[in-house]
């Protein structure tokens, strides 16, 4: 029986951690997104749960986020239909499970925001949301990542330079 906070009314859908995917109505291509991701990230949990489910599974953020759009919109093309999309902000790791996380939120908001430059915009409130703190703090991504509790605990451990690297918006972008 479908729930309120499935999303499954909507194209694009967002959610956070194992437990957001869990949530979401089945969606044929999951984005997962961990712009800020250590080994025991719960990516991987994610990444199989959804490709057991059937659904095409992509890793996006900032870096990336016009070459997923144009993924995500190929995958629409072969399929010949609508094809739902759930975008899954990883967030950070702690006792309770999935904490909230800038780093991914923006990503998210970026991944949202490429697929909505090609067209695919029938988006959730929750997946609006981020696309707009995406488009509204796009000029800051920089900052905001070097300043989060993510991006502060990375530059304590030395590793500023994976921070700066990350916050590089359509980096990996197809030419």
């Amino acid at each position: 029986m479908p729930s309120p906070l499935d999303q499954g009314r909507y194209q694009v859908r967002l959610e956070w951690g194992p437990a957001g995917r869990d949530r979401l109505a089945p969606a044929q291509v999951t984005v997962i997104v961990d712009v800020l991701a250590d080994a025991d990230s719960a990516a991987d949990q994610i990444a199989e749960k959804a490709a057991a489910a059937g659904s095409v599974v992509l890793r996006g953020g900032l870096r990336n986020a016009s070459a997923i759009g144009e993924a995500v919109l190929a995958e629409q093309h072969r399929r010949a239909e609508r094809t739902s999309i759930a975008v899954i902000a990883c967030g950070g790791a702690d006792a309770d499970g999935a904490r909230f996380a800038v780093e991914d939120l923006l990503g998210a908001g970026a991944v949202i925001d490429a697929l909505a430059a090609r067209g695919i915009d029938h988006t959730s409130p929750e997946a609006a949301a981020a696309c707009e703190a995406f488009r509204g703090l796009r000029p800051a991504v920089r900052h905001l990542l070097t300043a989060s509790g993510t991006g502060q605990a990375w530059l304590d451990a030395g590793r500023r330079d994976e921070v700066l690297a990350a916050a590089s918006v359509d980096a990996d972008s197809p030419a």
